[in-house]
């Protein structure tokens, strides 16, 4: 077996392939640097951006009663993320296929639940292994045993 392309170009060659002109590139806050990279790329690659990160729409976690000491940032009002707002974006924007970049667990269901165009994921976000997940995988009989040999959860 010899790979030869990288996801990034199969995203490319398959947007191409099924004549998506539009795309939504929907990203963490966290991987800004990586989603401007992407977005340059795909540009190069001829395809038409929309861009949105996750804290786009600036809801307050204030709203939802979280206090201070439970925040990332305190003494800010720290903006939550807000999936069903990116999708809300690029509905309206009507991208033809969107790719998502560093969702946590549960934004990228709720994501998938309300855009309306296919969507793929190009890396998603595990802040422990460089957002590599099949890294604990690959090491779960040695640094990443616990995964084994953790409690089951109880109903």
């Amino acid at each position: 077996m010899q790979p030869s392309k990288t996801r990034l170009a199969e995203i490319c060659e398959f947007a191409e392939r099924m004549g998506y002109k539009r795309l939504g590139l929907v990203f963490c806050a966290g991987l800004k640097s990586e989603a401007a990279i992407v977005g340059n790329i795909l540009k190069k690659n001829g395809f038409a951006l929309v861009s949105v990160c996750c804290k786009a729409g600036r809801t307050s976690k204030d709203l939802l009663g979280i206090e201070d000491s439970d925040k990332v940032f305190q003494g800010t009002d720290g903006a939550m993320c807000n999936p069903v707002f990116q999708a809300m974006v690029v509905n309206e924007e009507k991208t033809d296929f969107n790719i998502l970049l560093g969702f946590c667990v549960g934004h990228d269901s709720l994501f998938f639940k309300h855009a309306e165009a296919y969507t793929t994921v190009l890396a998603v976000k595990d802040r422990v292994t460089g957002h590599n997940p099949l890294a604990a995988i690959y090491l779960h009989n040695s640094y990443y045993k616990k995964l084994v040999s953790a409690p089951k959860a109880t109903d």
